[in-house]
Parts: C-alpha cells; sequence; structure tokens
C-alpha cells in the first residue's frame, strides 16, 4: 500500500486537524482510529479514479471562485 498522502493546509506547514467527532476524547480517538483502519485496507485508487475525482473538485472550486468574482 502507498503512504498515506497529507496536504497542508493553504500557506501552512502541517496538515489541517482532524474535527472533533464527539466530545469524550477517548471516543473521539476511537472513531479516528476505525477512520485509519478502514482507509488503510482500501485498495489504491486507479489513475482513472484520480483523475476524475480531480475533474469533480477542480469544477467545484472553479464555480465557487467564479460566483465570488
Amino acid at each position: 500500500m502507498t503512504a498515506p498522502q497529507s496536504t497542508p493546509a493553504v500557506g501552512g506547514d502541517t496538515p489541517p486537524a482532524r474535527p472533533v467527532r464527539f466530545t469524550d476524547p477517548a471516543r473521539n480517538a476511537a472513531y479516528w482510529a476505525r477512520i485509519d483502519r478502514i482507509v488503510a485496507e482500501a485498495p489504491p485508487l486507479s489513475q482513472e479514479q484520480v483523475a476524475t475525482l480531480r475533474t469533480i473538485f477542480s469544477t467545484v472550486t472553479t464555480a465557487k471562485r467564479q460566483e465570488a468574482a
């Protein structure tokens, strides 16, 4: 499996913090540990899947920029 990709926030050196899903820290940690396990077991995306996702999200980003202008 490939190494996980962590992209820093725009203008930052570290990835953004994970959102707090539950107020109980132990439950929140267990939730994110479960998410990490699920992601680690998933097969890598094909190049076609990556291209599709990039197209989808770049279209959304472009539309939002045009609305803001």
